[in-house]
């Protein structure tokens, strides 16, 4: 469970008792930080604190203070890991300086109303923020859709007048176009914005869509890669067709469980993607591991006709195998086995699926998935990050 879960979880409790709490979000940092900007802390009043805003030298104090600290509004606060005479008052070794900014419900409660929004979708939101004057707490908010894919519900903003079950007011224009551009872009920015004559710095933090991982097989090694992926805070399904296998009591922390046909088709007379495809999105990954080749022959023609591509397809074992399996999906796709086609099909797989970290245990072979997963997902490297920070700091 991530951060973000665990904020909800009282996030919701404290709304349904009336209760009032402190969010902190970090909002800017320099130097070295164990968190980045956009993470979120939460306070409850008797004490209790879910999310982290450092590696663990912060929290504390910030919740020593936090509440006093808002007692006229919200308020951005700066916390450093490294005095400027050389102590060290948090017991980090980070040296880093953290910006955090500290709010009541009332302002608190609208943002938290949409990350929920956002998690519970599991669509991309961006939130823009204005970080000083009288107008601290100002957010204006894009990218928030409806259910259904496809269809764009308004960007709606909050005030400090207004809570989460009140209607929002007008955004300010150019506090909502940051938040557009953010979106647009996919990346949080920061800029200086002129409201009502006065200059204002403002941040727009981009949060990218919660993914989703199709684990296509219910066999006793989808068991630490469904952990390993909740754990990550992933929406995840587990597929089968073997509905001895495909149980609650087995993956009891899925999201989602679908015993598959064994002769599933690509799409119905209506042009319907079967049920265990219906949530899969852009975003999401794939895994063929169901260690029967009839099985992901059929589910490997499901994924590679659906409208979009996936983020990532890993198939399990040699790619002998893997091209075996797709010289039968296109049997079942009705296509000409053509060298061309089995080359575009092969760049769109992870065959086999993982990295090299010498796994060898179900555990180890998750855990190498999962990191896969998470490097395609994130376009990252996935070297060791003394080498990325080398070849930046040769670059500079």
């Amino acid at each position: 469970m991530t951060d973000l879960e665990r904020i909800l979880v009282l996030w919701r409790e404290l709304e349904a008792a009336g209760a009032d709490y402190v969010l902190a979000t970090v909002v800017e940092v320099e130097g070295s930080s164990y968190r980045k900007p956009g993470a979120c802390m939460l306070l409850a009043p008797d004490g209790r604190r879910v999310g982290t805003v450092s590696g663990g030298c912060l929290e504390a104090q910030v919740a020593q203070r936090a509440w006093w600290l808002t007692v006229d509004g919200p308020i951005i606060q700066r916390y450093s890991t490294l005095e400027d005479d050389g102590d060290l008052p948090y017991g980090s070794g980070c040296g880093g300086v953290i910006y955090l900014l500290l709010e009541r419900r009332t302002t608190a409660a609208p943002l938290l109303h949409v990350l929920e929004q956002a998690f519970t979708r599991r669509i991309p939101i961006a939130v823009a923020n204005i970080l000083e004057g009288s107008r601290l707490g100002r957010r204006a908010f894009a990218g928030l859709t409806l259910p259904n894919p496809g269809e764009r519900a308004p960007s709606f903003s909050s005030s400090p007048e207004k809570l989460a079950n009140s209607e929002p007011i007008s955004p300010d224009p150019e506090l909502q176009e940051l938040a557009n551009s953010a979106f647009n872009q996919g990346s949080s920015m920061e800029r200086r914005i002129s409201i009502q004559g006065t200059n204002l710095r403002a941040w727009a933090n981009f949060r990218a869509a919660r993914p989703g991982l199709w684990i296509f097989g219910a066999g006793d090694d989808a068991q630490p890669i469904l952990r390993l992926a909740r754990e990550m805070g992933w929406y995840v399904t587990v597929a089968d067709g073997r509905s001895h296998l495909t149980t609650r009591e087995r993956f009891p922390a899925a999201d989602g469980l679908h015993v598959l046909s064994p002769t599933a088709q690509p799409a119905d007379q209506a042009g319907n993607s079967p049920p265990a495809l219906a949530n899969l999105r852009p975003h999401d990954a794939a895994v063929l591991m169901t260690h029967s080749f009839e099985q992901d022959s059929h589910i490997l023609a499901l994924l590679l006709t659906l409208d979009f591509q996936l983020a990532y397809i890993g198939v399990l074992g040699p790619q002998r195998r893997t091209l075996e399996l797709l010289a039968e999906a296109a049997r079942l796709l009705n296509l000409p086995a053509s060298a061309a086609q089995t080359e575009r099909w092969l760049d769109q797989l992870h065959t086999p699926m993982g990295l090299d970290l010498g796994a060898e245990s179900p555990e180890t072979i998750a855990l190498s998935v999962i990191a896969e997963v998470q490097k395609s997902l994130t376009a990252a490297t996935a070297l060791p990050l003394r080498q990325v920070r080398a070849h930046a700091v040769t670059r500079a």
